[in-house]
Formats: structure tokens, C-alpha cells, sequence
């Protein structure tokens, strides 16, 4: 780890210089980093392919695009995000102006996953770049031609002193984390989650946790059935179900729960054709390790769809299970791939009532049209985010903040959170050297009683 050493020491000095501080040097390295990606998108479409099966238009839409995106609504905004603000003050501090400073950390460390191997580590990078920081990257070696890919164009983007990629595997990550940074940005599991924070609190590290686990789905009674299986469907199969925020199972109410089976049965085969295996738009599991834990969960329950596999290919169909009970394996644990359980209740309030004793998901969706019912959802259960009606595609909104909530992860990013996840909120009280209010200074005598007035 000298190298890492001798880096950081050098992110350190370039950090120190006030280089990273100057808007228009922020503004111009993330044109350059957009204009990389764009030189390298066909070699990183080609390389999620060979990792993921990735097809070009999920390859763009969810990694590349959103990328983009990011990009764009920083170099947009970047000016007024930067600029002090002015907040009101109160009339304890009479002849003064308050401001909040937005500055950098310093040199951060961003480590991603294989799942979404380029959205997950470009996008905190965007935040990191804005807000005026330096940055060391820590691919997912699990991924290996995206991350070759990605490290090439970021050596060819950024000098190193600036923006540093490091390789390898967990012994790499544990040996960075021993290191003093700035900020950690972590995307991964909750198990790896709690060494990374731990890590961070040797040094007093601030960190943001970007986690999973298991994200309800919600069909009631008065859900437009076939559409709501249309978006489960999508959202769930996106990636092979390799997706923090995938819709983890489904709680159906029982009387609607055939029909919506079935729906879901029938949009799978519009999605995919009669043999998943052969469509072009149908991904693969990343590794045998997670393929054999995944053939575990579909021996629970009876299977409603799919259950094909093929472990020459890394291929699991779309698969459907029923008849499950809560102390199923599959129930227990994140499913993170194809595979998807279908549960179901009677009373919106006892749904509610078993969910609050789980721990709060990264995402929750809601298939409901009744508006009270909806708030009653939302107000009842902590989550980290969702949508009504839809899957997914909260996360693509980069207004709304993406992150989850205790187990879940801590923190949030996207669009303006990433560049105040990476920004230091400094407050400044400004204040006339031309009036100054004795009240405050001894000898107090009876000041209590004005104290008391304007502080009441």
C-alpha cells in the first residue's frame, strides 16, 4: 500500500494548494470527465456485457445516461450550489449577518459495487468534483472488464495527485480504510457496511452508506392489477435482479394475488419470450458464488414461474415463488437477483403492523389508488425511498435525495445532496464593529429580566 500512501500524501498537497477550490477548474474537470465517458462508451457498453450481460439500452439508461445526467445538472447549477448563502439572524446577535459556506472535505475515498459498476462510482465522483474535493476510487473487482475499462479512462482523465483509481480486492479495501480520509462514500451490503463505518470511527470519519436489504412491494385491492404486475416486473428483472433497489417481494392482497400472478406470468413472457435464456435483453448473474447462493432460495415455496437454470451460463430465469412462509430463507435474506416471492395479506393495517417489525428498507413500493391509504403507508413504515405506482424510478430522479435509513444506510446523494454530501456546511457570523450590545458582558446584575424577554 506505499503507492496508496504516496498518493494520498500528494492529494494532500494538491488539495492544500486551493486548486480543487476554484469553481471554474470544478466546472471544467467535469467536462472532461463527461467527454471521457462519451470517448469510452462503447468500450464500456462492450465491457458490461461480458460481465453482467448487460444489453446496450439497460447498459445506457441505468449506468451511462444517469452518469450523464449527474454531469449535466452539476455544471448547470454549480455556480449558485457553491455560493454562500445567507440565512436570517436572530436579534440576540443584533448588527449581524449569518452565511453558510459550502467547502470540501479534503481527499475522499468512494468504493463501489459490481452491480452497477459505472453509475455507482461516477456519480459520487460527480459530487466529489463539484464539491472541491480530491478523490481516491476503489472499483468493484468483481466486475473486471468494466473495471479495467474504467480505470484506464480515469489515468487518461485525471492526474493522479487529483483524482486516483486503486485496484484489487477486500484485502485492498481493508488496507485503504486504515487510512486517514477525509469523507468515506460507500456503496455495498450491510455486512461490509458496518466494517466500513467502523473503520471511518477509528479516525472520526464522516461516511455516507449506501446499503439494501429487503424492499416490500405493496399490491392492494384497488391497484390497477395488470399494470402494477407490468412495473414489478420491470423493476425486478432490470439486471437480472441485481439491484439494491429491486422490489425484494411482494405482499399481495389475497384478493387480488391470482390475478396478479398471473399478470406478472404473462409480462415476463412479453418481456423476455417463452425462454428467457435466448433474449437478448435478459441478463446474467455475476459470479458462481452468488448463482449457488441464488439456487438456494428456489428451493422454497413452489414455483410458480421459471426456476431454470444454467450454471455454464450464469443464467437463472425470471422466477416466481409462492406458498412461501416467513421463515423461509428466501424471506430472511436480501434476494439481490431473479427470483421474486409473492406473500399476501387480508388487512392493509396488519401488513403494516408485521412490516414495522422488519427493518427499514432502502425502498418501498406502494400499488395502491386510494390516497388515504397511501399516506397511511407512508406515514406508518421509515424507509428510504419509493414510489406510488411505479418501480424503481424514484432513483432516477436526480432532485430527489437516493439514500436509505438505519440499516439501510446512512446518507443520501444525486443531483444537489451529491454535491452537499461532499461539502462541508461552514457557518460564518459576520459581525459592525459599529454597534455593540452591553447586555451580553458582566457585571449582569438585573440583565436577567431583558434576557428573558428577547429569549422567552
Amino acid at each position: 500500500m506505499q503507492n496508496v500512501n504516496y498518493t494520498l500524501d500528494n492529494q494532500r498537497k494538491y488539495f492544500d494548494e486551493g486548486n480543487t477550490k476554484e469553481i471554474d477548474f470544478r466546472l471544467e474537470q467535469l467536462k472532461k470527465l463527461k467527454l471521457n465517458i462519451k470517448k469510452n462508451e462503447n468500450k464500456l457498453i462492450r465491457a458490461l456485457k461480458k460481465d453482467l450481460c448487460k444489453s446496450v439500452f439497460e447498459s445506457y439508461t441505468t449506468e451511462i445516461g444517469i452518469v450523464y445526467e449527474e454531469i449535466n445538472i452539476a455544471i448547470k447549477n454549480l455556480k449558485k450550489w457553491a455560493k454562500p448563502t445567507k440565512v436570517k439572524t436572530p436579534i440576540t446577535n443584533f448588527s449581524a449577518h449569518s452565511y453558510i459556506y459550502s467547502e470540501p472535505f479534503g481527499v475522499v475515498l468512494i468504493i463501489s459495487p459490481w452491480n452497477y459498476p459505472i453509475q455507482l462510482l461516477l456519480a459520487p465522483l460527480v459530487g466529489a468534483i463539484a464539491a472541491g474535493n480530491c478523490a481516491v476510487l476503489k472499483p468493484s473487482e468483481i466486475a473486471k472488464e468494466t473495471e479495467c475499462v474504467l480505470t484506464d479512462m480515469i489515468r487518461d482523465t485525471f492526474d493522479e495527485s487529483y483524482i486516483s483509481i486503486v485496484n484489487g480486492g477486500a484485502e485492498v479495501s481493508s488496507e485503504l480504510l486504515k487510512e486517514k480520509f477525509d469523507y468515506i462514500f460507500f456503496t455495498g451490503g450491510e455486512k461490509v457496511g458496518k466494517i466500513v463505518m467502523k473503520s471511518a470511527a477509528e479516525h472520526l470519519t464522516p461516511v455516507t452508506l449506501e446499503l439494501g436489504g429487503k424492499s416490500p412491494c405493496i399490491v392492494d385491492e384497488d391497484a390497477d392489477v395488470e399494470l402494477s404486475a407490468k412495473r414489478i416486473v420491470w423493476g425486478k428483472f432490470l439486471n437480472a435482479g441485481q439491484t439494491c433497489v429491486a422490489p425484494d417481494y411482494v405482499l399481495a392482497h389475497k384478493k387480488i394475488k391470482e390475478r396478479l400472478l398471473d399478470d406478472i406470468k404473462e409480462y415476463i413472457s412479453i418481456f423476455f419470450g417463452d425462454n428467457p435464456k435466448k433474449s437478448p435483453d435478459y441478463g446474467r448473474i455475476i459470479n458462481e458464488k452468488n448463482f449457488w447462493r441464488l439456487r438456494e432460495y428456489i428451493r422454497d415455496g413452489r414455483t410458480f414461474v421459471g426456476g431454470d437454470i444454467d450454471k455454464e451460463e450464469l443464467y437463472i430465469a425470471p422466477t416466481v415463488l409462492d406458498n412461501l412462509g416467513w421463515g423461509d430463507l428466501i424471506m430472511k435474506e436480501e434476494v439481490f437477483g431473479p427470483i421474486l416471492p409473492v406473500m399476501e395479506y387480508d388487512n392493509l393495517n396488519d401488513a403494516i403492523k408485521l412490516l414495522k417489525k422488519k427493518s427499514k428498507p432502502l425502498a418501498m413500493y406502494l400499488f395502491m389508488k386510494d390516497k388515504k391509504k397511501q399516506q397511511l403507508v407512508i406515514n406508518s413504515l421509515s424507509f428510504g425511498g419509493g414510489c406510488i405506482n411505479d418501480t424503481v424510478m424514484h432513483l432516477v430522479n436526480p432532485y430527489l435525495p437516493f439514500g436509505g435509513v438505519g440499516s439501510s444506510g446512512v446518507g443520501s446523494y444525486h443531483g444537489k445532496n451529491s454535491f452537499d454530501t461532499f461539502s462541508h456546511k461552514k457557518s460564518i457570523l459576520k459581525k459592525s464593529y459599529v454597534i455593540d450590545v452591553e447586555m451580553r458582558y458582566p457585571p449582569y446584575e438585573d440583565k436577567i429580566n431583558l434576557a428573558r424577554r428577547l429569549m422567552k
